[in-house]
């Protein structure tokens, strides 16, 4: 009964205010309200089908690519050429797509070149601007990559795939590893000459950070370069990961050329077994000694170092399964995506990229030759015959330099099994690269 009562009441209530708002609808402020509408429909110009269709070609990209327009900016927020919107972007997406083949077709670095190419792609669609500060890429670029932060994540993982046993079972090495870093250094002064003989207008820290890629190491090379030359970034870590793809087509003929049919057919000796608590203390120690000595390479250091320590106490296997695999795709995938934001026509497409690859070659080719060439030297005073091939496997690229080296290796004899001796000056390079970046940073502080 009471809730007849109530709906009757509000009834009655709704037809006695009903005039009341009638009226209100003819005040002054409803009427021009009114108005300004229909001025509004009285603004709209009909459009035929024709007139529709131009309209819609006008917001398409290839309208855009065809017919640029003075003043359109990029993802920066400067102004892009005539050519960056035209021929540009269309030259980018040959490129891009050139990765995407090398990628599937080819099967060099697919983790790292997909996801960079699709980036260079989605970064030159014209409009859409995803390279933005607001865009898709921009976000995942700030996130992770301006900050330096994904390629330490890829660094954990690294450490927690990474097996220093081959190097702790023949500590010496870790000098073709280190020998290897003359590629950087080598590098660095060759892109300071050409800087200083007007080729090419790098400053220092663009010379420090194009060095890099002589190491072989994609996330080290977008770790300085993001501490020391971002605008350089795209071509940079297209140039590291693209020799890092590469590694089975640049190396070969660099170690074939040093050395003898004779010294390709040396077997080595098995190594000693490695303790379980000589695994566990090394990368306490590395990390230990880097603090004190060179604190600029901590980060990338101490990523590597927590990563494999974790691996190598086995009372953490869900973390380290964690960071071999979930964690580092995931990471993976940004920063490949990130990286490509980078491929923007307008960025990419100038002289210094052409520098950039050119001495990222000779760089990865010089340290690929000084590992061999300090291996030739090392089997002159070694008792155990030491292979020179295993000394192209002192760059950063693990495993491809060490799988290289196993494949020429078993070339010339097919029992000759170097994969396990090429991981030990491997993995010392991947140390050699980061300690390299740290003195790197360190100069410029």
């Amino acid at each position: 009964m009471k809730i007849k009562n109530f709906i009757l009441l509000f009834f009655i209530s709704f037809m006695l205010l009903a005039p009341s708002a009638l009226t209100a609808s003819g005040s002054p402020a409803h009427q021009e309200a009114s108005k300004t509408t229909v001025v509004e429909d009285d603004a709209y110009e009909h459009k035929t089908v024709t007139e529709l269709f131009k309209s819609f070609y006008h917001t398409t990209g290839l309208n855009a690519i065809f017919n640029p327009k003075e003043g359109v900016k990029a993802s920066d927020g400067k102004e892009m050429s005539i050519f960056a919107q035209s021929a540009g972007r269309v030259i980018m997406f040959i490129v891009c797509f050139l990765l995407l083949y090398l990628a599937v077709a080819k099967g060099f670095e697919p983790l790292l070149l997909i996801p960079i190419g699709f980036g260079g792609i989605l970064a030159n669609i014209p409009i859409a601007n995803l390279a933005g500060e607001h865009g898709m890429l921009g976000i995942i670029y700030n996130m992770g990559i301006a900050n330096e932060f994904f390629p330490l994540l890829i660094f954990m993982g690294v450490g927690a795939m990474t097996d220093f046993g081959p190097l702790l079972a023949n500590p010496k090495t870790a000098l073709l590893g280190g020998a290897a870093q003359f590629g950087i250094f080598g590098s660095l002064v060759g892109a300071a000459a050409l800087a200083q003989a007007g080729v090419f207008d790098f400053t220092m820290k663009q010379a420090s950070a194009i060095s890099i890629i002589g190491g072989a190491d994609g996330p080290t090379s977008i770790f300085i370069a993001t501490e020391l030359a971002p605008e350089l970034l795209g071509a940079i870590a297209v140039a590291a990961y693209s020799y890092m793809a590469l590694v089975p087509v640049i190396q070969p003929p660099i170690m074939k050329a040093l050395t003898t049919e004779k010294e390709r057919t040396i077997k080595m000796v098995t190594t000693r077994q490695v303790s379980k608590l000589e695994k566990m203390l090394f990368p306490l120690i590395v990390l230990m000694l880097t603090i004190m000595i060179l604190p600029d390479a901590t980060p990338l250091i101490g990523a590597l170092c927590f990563g494999n320590f974790a691996k190598e106490t086995g009372v953490v296997d869900r973390l380290s399964d964690t960071m071999q695999n979930s964690l580092i795709n995931i990471v993976t995938i940004f920063l490949g995506l990130g990286v490509g934001s980078k491929l923007a026509s307008d960025k990419f497409l100038v002289a210094e990229t052409l520098g950039i690859m050119i001495i990222g070659l000779l760089a990865f080719a010089a340290g690929t030759a000084a590992g061999v060439l300090m291996a030739k030297v090392m089997n002159k005073f070694s008792k155990e015959p030491i292979n020179p091939l295993i000394g192209a496997a002192g760059v950063s690229a693990v495993p491809m330099s060490a799988r290289v080296v196993s494949k020429v290796g078993q070339e010339y004899n097919k029992s000759n099994i170097l994969l396990m001796h090429a991981m030990g000056p491997n993995v010392a390079g991947v140390i050699g690269s980061a300690v390299a970046a740290g003195v790197l940073l360190s100069i410029f502080k």
